[in-house]
């Protein structure tokens, strides 16, 4: 957009709207051209139906050659304005029979459509351009992911929608200003960085995208500081007579900077250098070596080929194999610091202390631990049957309808996928599952074993899977292609229908992940065990530890280009300023880099009301969602059962063999195992979140052998003679039986 020489700084009335409003964000750049007496909006003169760029780009108006706008002003002073009702309106309405004209700026307070493309159309209010969604995408609210406030999800003029990415939701005011920022080459989806479809789409809907670079590139001297030296001299004592800041090349006076951090210098006299090719390292760094063992006055080696001194130490080496995996989609750390790896090689060390919350708990005795530990096991158990009481009453919205799902064990996600998506598939009713893959042959098992082993493995590979990242305490991670896909919500739906029909709950929910869906994002603070990429985490340890301000400058200089991508840059002034720099990372890896698939999630486990049952229950849900299930105990499974007896059986008996059978299973003393007996008589190795349904019971019959009826959790007990002949009979059919089943579903 070229400036005409008789541009003035006056600002009369539009020759083509009559308003003298200067934004140029709403209507573009306003022009006064004083030998031809003529103001005029760009996009007013831009979208005029009666005007076209005859002439070249410095010619009239940006091509727009005076003469033309003359004749579209006299054309525009015949025609009313459908909107404010006064003449000159200048653009009319392309869609066929519809006649209603009107001026620029009235067109955007009515939301009528300007077209910024091809032929530069416009669309009035009644028949402009709609984005088309499914209705199960409407409602609710997502998170703009450029202001990160609140939109409703609904098809309004003020609501754009990404054409590439499921849950990706703006506001058409932040989408403008992004545009007309970023320019046609930077101008992209913020969450999978597509550039074409999105930008064809937003064109479309009315989103002016200039032709010119983005406006961070045109700021003269916006990476000047990129290209600066350190070039000071640090030395206590500076011999140099003209001054610290001197530097004369090829001579004595030639600074030399630490060759590990790069922001401390000393002339080569002042630290008695013979030669400029001579490593130097500044006080800093060698004290940093001398903790770790691997500086040596003698022999001066770089970072990079540092050798072993022994076992004992932290080394200074590359990476180990066994370092955790960079999260996906994160950015990787441009700080070139070395990795310092403990003697194990699994976790990343440094110099630096242990948190103190660790030291504290490595200080607690025995005695104290093991109180906490009682105390905290008798409080997630009270949790953990308020919850279940809850996902009781949730239960109640299952009907007797049934949505068979056809599972491959060997490809439990996808075939889960096409299972929840298919059409006729509900989560309020009752879920059979078919495995296709059992024995080279079709067979339907619609036992409560098959839905349990259903889940179970549902559960485990989503744990694995590339959308959440950590050890044991899961985040999100962030999956382009998995939020492409909507995987993100189909997670979060798979979980709420796992815990209401009886499946069991992860247990891998980080607290920050857990408190970002009960509280929002918003109201969280992450903290350095959420990071799993390496370098982010070691970037995030240097800036928390730095001892002053220059050394706070030295590290933020080191990793200027990942805090500027990440958008975490903040002037610093003081030493206290990196705890605000420290939280702003934090947030944006762990938080703000994950919002749109955190959004979909969120979407996902609103299924079935499991989401608000967890906002208005957090103490209870995350007992569940946070801990892995209790370990069976005998006193678990004896509380778990009912007992049934006919009046003709020595009840005490019978009883009594069974407890003695619990205790010697506990203790080691049978083949069989806990999670063996459970999962005989219900078909799941845990107890499940619900709980089971019906609850289960125990009958002594005059049987010869054990029989677990699994539709109706009853557990059938031979009566004997003989404690010996009792655990006889229960060991060799358990344990048959489950290798039986073993076969079957391998």
């Amino acid at each position: 957009m070229s400036k005409n020489n008789n541009f003035d700084i006056q600002s009369p009335f539009c020759v083509l709207c009559g308003r003298t409003d200067d934004c140029p964000e709403k209507y573009g750049e306003k022009r006064t051209y004083g030998e031809y007496n003529l103001t005029v909006h760009y996009y007013c003169l831009l979208m005029s139906s009666g005007i076209w760029q005859r002439g070249e780009e410095n010619e009239g108006v940006d091509g727009f050659l005076i003469t033309d706008i003359r004749k579209e002003v006299n054309r525009a002073a015949k025609l009313k304005c459908n909107i404010c009702k006064k003449k000159g309106a200048s653009i009319g309405c392309v869609a066929p029979k519809c006649k209603r004209s009107y001026h620029f700026p009235c067109g955007i307070q009515k939301e009528c459509i300007f077209q910024f493309m091809e032929d530069f159309r416009s669309y009035c209010w009644e028949h402009r351009p709609v984005q088309k969604f499914p209705d199960k995408e409407s409602g609710g609210t997502s998170q703009c992911t450029i202001c990160l406030d609140l939109v409703e999800q609904l098809p309004l003029y003020t609501v754009l929608k990404s054409p590439c990415c499921k849950n990706a939701w703006f506001h058409r005011e932040c989408l403008q200003y992004q545009a007309l920022s970023a320019g046609i080459f930077f101008f992209r989806c913020t969450v999978c960085n597509n550039k074409d479809n999105f930008q064809k789409e937003m064109l479309r809907m009315g989103i002016h995208i200039p032709e010119k670079d983005a406006s961070w590139e045109l700021e003269e001297n916006a990476y000047q500081e990129l290209l600066q030296c350190y070039q000071h001299c640090d030395i206590k004592r500076c011999l140099c007579k003209k001054g610290r800041d001197y530097n004369e090349p090829d001579s004595k006076w030639e600074i030399k900077r630490c060759h590990c951090c790069g922001s401390r210098g000393t002339h080569l006299a002042c630290s008695s250098m013979k030669s400029w090719e001579q490593n130097w390292e500044c006080m800093e760094c060698r004290s940093i070596f001398a903790k770790s063992g691997n500086y040596s006055k003698q022999k001066k080696r770089s970072l990079a080929t540092s050798e072993k001194t022994d076992g004992t130490t932290c080394l200074l080496e590359e990476p180990s194999p066994k370092c955790p995996r960079l999260s996906p989609g994160s950015q990787r750390s441009f700080l070139q610091s070395p990795k310092r790896m403990c003697q194990n090689n699994s976790l990343p060390c440094t110099h630096l202390e242990l948190p103190a919350s660790n030291r504290v708990m490595m200080s607690l005795s025995p005695l104290m631990s093991d109180r906490n530990w009682c105390l905290r096991k008798k409080h997630l158990r009270k949790q953990r049957r308020e919850a279940s009481n809850i996902l009781k009453e949730l239960n109640l919205q299952v009907n007797t309808k049934t949505s068979r799902l056809h599972i491959n064990e060997e490809n439990i996600w996808n075939s889960a996928l096409k299972g929840f998506r298919q059409r006729n598939f509900s989560p309020t009713n009752t879920i059979e599952i078919k495995f296709t893959n059992v024995k080279n042959r079709s067979k339907t098992d619609t036992s409560a074993a098959s839905k349990h082993h259903f889940f179970q493995l549902l559960m485990l590979h989503l744990q694995n899977s590339s959308l959440f990242e950590g050890s044991s305490a899961k985040n999100l991670s962030l999956d382009f292609e998995a939020v492409t896909e909507d995987h993100y919500f189909e997670a979060g739906k798979m979980i709420a229908v796992s815990l209401v029909h009886g499946g069991p709950s992860p247990g891998f929910f980080s607290k920050t992940l857990f408190s970002c869906l009960v509280h929002g994002p918003e109201n969280v603070k992450p903290v350095l065990e959420d990071v799993v990429d390496v370098d982010v985490a070691q970037t995030i340890q240097m800036i928390k530890h730095a001892n002053s301000l220059s050394s706070l400058q030295s590290t933020i200089h080191n990793c200027y280009e990942f805090l500027a991508a990440s958008g975490c840059l903040r002037p610093i002034t003081a030493l206290c300023d990196k705890n605000m720099l420290v939280n702003d990372i934090l947030f944006h890896h762990v938080i703000k880099r994950i919002i749109s698939p955190l959004e979909s999630f969120r979407q996902g486990l609103k299924t079935l009301g499991v989401l608000e049952k967890m906002q208005m229950y957090p103490d209870a849900f995350s007992s569940i969602l946070c801990h892995k299930p209790e370990r069976l105990s005998a006193e678990t499974i004896c509380d778990l059962f009912t007992i049934h007896s006919s009046s003709n059986v020595n009840k005490t008996g019978a009883v009594n063999f069974w407890m003695g059978y619990l205790q010697d299973v506990e203790s080691g003393e049978s083949v069989v195992t806990l999670e063996d007996i459970l999962l005989f008589v219900t078909g799941s190795f845990s107890i499940p979140p619900v709980g089971f349904d019906p609850e289960p019971t125990i009958k002594f019959l005059h049987i010869k052998y054990p029989v677990g009826k699994r539709l109706l959790n009853c557990l059938e007990l031979p009566i004997t003679k003989s404690y010996k002949q009792f655990k006889n009979k229960m060991e060799v059919t358990i344990r048959n039986t489950l290798r039986v089943e073993r076969e079957y579903f391998c």
